[in-house]
Parts: C-alpha cells; sequence; structure tokens
C-alpha cells in the first residue's frame, strides 16, 4: 500500500519557486523532481488549511500553486483535530497560529499519515522538533508521522536503487 502524505503548504509554494538564492532553487528542484517522478507511489492528501494558505493574498504562480493540490483528497477538521492543535500550541511546541503548522501536524497526525511532506524545517521537520512532537503525540495516544523533505524521500528512492 503507498504511504499515505500529507502534502503540507511549502511543497506547492517550492514547486513554483520564483526566488533566486541557490537553496531556494534546491528546494525547488528537489521537490519538482520527487512530485514529477515519484508522486505516483505515495497517496497523497492535503486539507483546506493548504488551500486557504494558498489562496491568502496574492504571489507568483498562485493559480498553479492551487492546481497543484485541487485534486487531492481534503482531510477534514473537526472538533478533536482543533483540539490537538490546542494541546500543541498550549505546549509551546507550535507558533500559537491554529491555522497554521499546528493544524498540518494535527491533521497528518490525527489522520493516520505515515508522511507530513514540508519544507518547514523552523517548526516541523527537524530533529528537536520530531522528538517533542513524539513525545506529545503519544502522550495523547496519537499517530506519529514521519515528518520528512522532499529531498528525503529521493534519497530514499536512491537508497533503493543501490540495493
Amino acid at each position: 500500500m503507498a504511504p499515505r502524505t500529507y502534502i503540507e503548504t511549502t511543497i506547492p509554494n517550492f514547486y513554483y519557486n520564483h526566488r533566486p538564492e541557490p537553496e531556494m532553487v534546491a528546494c525547488c528542484n528537489w521537490t519538482r523532481e520527487w512530485w514529477d517522478t515519484l508522486r505516483e507511489k505515495y497517496s497523497l492528501v492535503a486539507s483546506l488549511a493548504v488551500v486557504d494558505e494558498l489562496r491568502r493574498g496574492t504571489h507568483p504562480y498562485q493559480q498553479e500553486k492551487l492546481g497543484l493540490v485541487k485534486s487531492l483528497p481534503l482531510l477534514p477538521v473537526d472538533q478533536e483535530v482543533e483540539r490537538i492543535v490546542e494541546a500543541y500550541i498550549e505546549r509551546r511546541m507550535m507558533p500559537n497560529d491554529p491555522g497554521g503548522d499546528a493544524l498540518h501536524l494535527a491533521l497528518a497526525s490525527y489522520h493516520k499519515c505515515d508522511i507530513l511532506l514540508t519544507w518547514n524545517c523552523r517548526h516541523l521537520a527537524n530533529y528537536t522538533k520530531m522528538n517533542q512532537i513524539r513525545v506529545i503525540n503519544t502522550m495523547m495516544g496519537l499517530h506519529v508521522p514521519a515528518i520528512l523533505t522532499p529531498f528525503e524521500l529521493l534519497e530514499r528512492r536512491d537508497d533503493d536503487e543501490r540495493r
């Protein structure tokens, strides 16, 4: 069975990156390579939170970014997900924004996604946060998704091909 993978807002944002800094270009290239060559191996989902973030304001390639997620199933936000968001924020594990990172993590955890795919390495895809997430989710009886970047999934593909 294909790993259920929650596509967080940074994925379409980096797919259509327009910033010239080398690290931004690299993330864009890795995102495009993963999306264009490997996404079929995953069962992709998103949420209305992703759609709302992509609709907010005006920015380059806004419609194209929305187009990447328009056919993905959207995970529902219910009272239990909102309770989880509050717990993350109260424990200062995530920024105090109930519609942001805490919501993405709560959705991926509550809906038992195997992977939360993101380029948010400050609040989600980093070692220090992962330990906190593991402890808090375990205390709350929640699933702990792997929080990865497209680069990490490309590296796994490369490792698998070498075997």
